[in-house]
């Protein structure tokens, strides 16, 4: 009965690390559910500026496994971008210039037509970012970009236009991080 009980604790403890993925300092869990749909790991990886100033990590969370950008891109499925902030460089202010410049590479600095959509998405940043803070981006079909901050949800911006340019931030042809783009891809 004993070797039986650790059997037991031996198989669920292998189960539990394997529900979740290292990145860096962070730990993402392979599997994300929002909008009622359950998503999967796809890839994961470290934001970095200047090479060695880590900013944060980020996990992409899809409905099946995939690694074409584009396709992920234009998809009208519930996804999702987990970032865990770690690096103390990450203020309020740094998120909303990065998410301007983002949307404007993304969209090849043409982002009148989607200004108030921004506008309203960078004011989800408005509060203070700190290490550790964790912001989920998902596109929840039929419903829009739906912005989560430590699990308190931030607010909504329908349309699947504002989804393809907010995705094209991190998958676009300009990403943010093509190191990131690739591990985000699984590549």
């Amino acid at each position: 009965m004993k070797n039986l009980i650790l059997l037991f604790v031996a198989v669920v403890t292998v189960n539990l690390s394997v529900a979740q993925t290292q990145v860096g300092e962070v730990t993402l869990p392979n599997t994300a559910s929002f909008g009622g749909q359950d998503l999967v790991l796809n890839g994961a990886g470290i934001r970095k500026k200047a090479l060695v100033l880590k900013l944060y990590s980020g996990g992409l969370y899809l409905t099946k496994k995939s690694s074409d950008a584009k396709n992920i891109v234009n998809a009208d499925e519930t996804m999702a971008i987990k970032l865990v902030i770690t690096s103390g460089f990450v203020s309020s202010e740094a998120m909303s210039d990065a998410v301007r410049e983002g949307f404007d590479n993304s969209m090849n600095g043409n982002t009148s037509s989607l200004s108030s959509e921004i506008e309203k998405f960078i004011g989800f940043f408005s509060e203070e970012i700190v290490e550790g803070n964790t912001f989920d981006i998902t596109y929840q079909k039929g419903k829009g970009v739906v912005a989560y901050k430590n699990g308190k949800e931030l607010g909504t911006i329908p349309g699947m236009k504002f989804k393809k340019a907010l995705f094209g931030i991190w998958l676009g042809d300009d990403p943010a991080d093509t190191k990131l783009k690739k591990a985000l891809l699984g590549k």
